[in-house]
């Protein structure tokens, strides 16, 4: 298929009518709140309706996106937080694991995903990517999301 050459914006109220899943992840509590609040602007900037679920960790939120999929609720998912490296193996596990898991289910199941799990080394790094006066990356996974439903609400009238 040629492109068109035209790529996704997310406009003021352009999702309005559609509902999305914040699916979090609140092991370090204060950073999660930063995240959150950067997801829920983007979603209410752009006229979208959420839910918002709390997991144990981020190896849990692919699973809750699973079951949540089964309710055919929503149009997207938002995958929010934070894993610190420690002093042991566990940090690649849990940031591989999680990644790979929500990156197969977004393919598998065609699903509008947009992935703020942070991945750092340190909590400087996590609040410099979670505040929204910064990188927001909250507000980016919102945006990510937004932008894949519009995609797939597109390629869908094509067909």
């Amino acid at each position: 298929m040629a492109s068109s050459g035209a790529s996704i914006s997310i406009e003021p109220r352009s999702a309005q009518g559609q509902r999305f899943l914040i699916i979090e992840a609140r092991y370090y509590a204060d950073i999660a709140n930063e995240l959150l609040k950067g997801a829920i602007e983007a979603l209410e900037l752009a006229g979208a309706e959420h839910d918002v679920i709390t997991v144990p960790g981020a190896l849990e939120i692919p699973a809750a996106i699973a079951m949540a999929l089964e309710t055919g609720d929503y149009d997207g998912f938002i995958a929010l937080g934070t894993v610190i490296r420690g002093e042991t193996t566990h940090y690649e596990i849990v940031s591989g694991e999680s990644a790979r898991a929500l990156m197969e289910i977004s393919v598998v199941d065609a699903l509008p995903l947009g992935n703020g799990i942070l991945t750092v080394e340190n909590e400087a790094q996590a609040w410099a990517r979670a505040r929204v006066n910064e990188q927001n990356k909250g507000g980016g996974a919102a945006n990510a999301a937004l932008a894949m439903a519009a995609l797939k609400a597109r390629l869908g009238e094509q067909s």
